[in-house]
């Protein structure tokens, strides 16, 4: 199905009203699907919206594009330079790229939003409004909130209705930019002279946070990240610092925190065992660094998470 993004009547920068073809498939149980299938022509210079759903639904793509991922049940398999694996509650961009795709795991329902650079370029600035200075798609990991659910949750029932695809597109992305407007004071803080060579190494100290953050369970040493920046190791340590506010020790054990709280929630493991798969070696300095960043024991917050899903139910 091919459709175009209703018309506002908004008028946007120097260019005007911005008309932007959407191409939309839903992949099921089991099935496999290229990108060239669902938008056959490489003259294609809109976004592609595909939800899959259901066990080892595939999707891949030979063309360089950055993909936004949403998963809405179950977990997905996120392949783009580094396998990723994705579960409810987190929203992932990728960097542009001609062999990522994805696999969905369990009875799974995820939501992917592929385009080249410059068309998220277009989008953001044009039909979004955001500056043109700013107007990239950074690569990131979020942890979607009720409001980016819901507006998802939308987008996968007019994808599979085949109906307002376009603004259900257009509501995701708003969101997803807002998220990303909150990158301008890191990309500030960044070394070099102009706008363009601060941006560059955002991305590269981008790329190692999220590898950090996807990664979090295993022992990662400052050389090997300091290498995917190209930095050298003290000069990788000192710019992560400053543009982050932390190093990157202090982020690595945040998102082991984190990654522990969700498995407190969705897992049947001991904490001890939670402990030991969020990368902590010493459960006792676990219980501790937890307690101390959420006020609570690892046990109450299971317990807390386990009577909040039986008031949902």
């Amino acid at each position: 199905m091919i459709s175009t993004l209703r018309d506002t009547g908004r008028k946007v920068g120097r260019v005007g009203e911005v008309r932007l073809p959407v191409a939309s498939k839903w992949i099921g149980h089991g099935a496999s699907m290229d990108m060239s299938a669902i938008v056959p022509s490489s003259a294609h210079k809109g976004i592609v919206a595909v939800v899959g759903g259901g066990r080892g639904c595939q999707l891949r793509t030979d063309r360089a594009a950055s993909i936004i991922w949403i998963p809405l049940r179950g977990r997905v398999q996120v392949g783009n330079g580094g396998d990723s694996l994705l579960g409810t509650g987190e929203a992932r961009v990728t960097e542009a790229d001609a062999c990522a795709y994805a696999v969905g795991r369990g009875h799974s329902l995820w939501i992917a939003l592929l385009a080249p650079p410059g068309v998220w370029r277009q989008v953001m600035h044009g039909r979004l409004g955001v500056p043109a200075a700013q107007a990239w798609l950074f690569p990131a990991r979020y942890a979607i909130d009720r409001d980016l659910r819901h507006r998802a949750v939308a987008l996968a029932r007019a994808v599979a209705a085949e109906n307002a695809v376009e603004i259900a597109v257009e509501n995701v992305l708003e969101r997803i930019a807002g998220l990303q407007a909150g990158f301008a004071e890191a990309i500030a803080r960044c070394p070099g002279r102009t706008h363009a060579q601060r941006r560059q190494v955002f991305v590269r100290l981008q790329r190692v946070r999220n590898y950090l953050a996807s990664n979090c369970h295993l022992e990662i040493d400052n050389d090997e990240l300091a290498r995917m920046a190209n930095y050298s190791p003290s000069h990788f340590i000192r710019a992560f610092g400053s543009v982050y506010q932390e190093t990157p020790h202090a982020f690595l054990i945040r998102q082991r925190l984190e990654r522990a709280r969700r498995l407190l929630r969705v897992s049947p493991l001991a904490i001890n065992e939670i402990a030991l798969e969020s990368g902590f070696e010493n459960a006792s300095a676990f219980s501790r660094l937890f307690r101390q960043r959420f006020g609570i024991t690892a046990g109450a917050a299971r317990k807390l998470a386990a009577s909040r899903d039986a008031v949902a139910a």
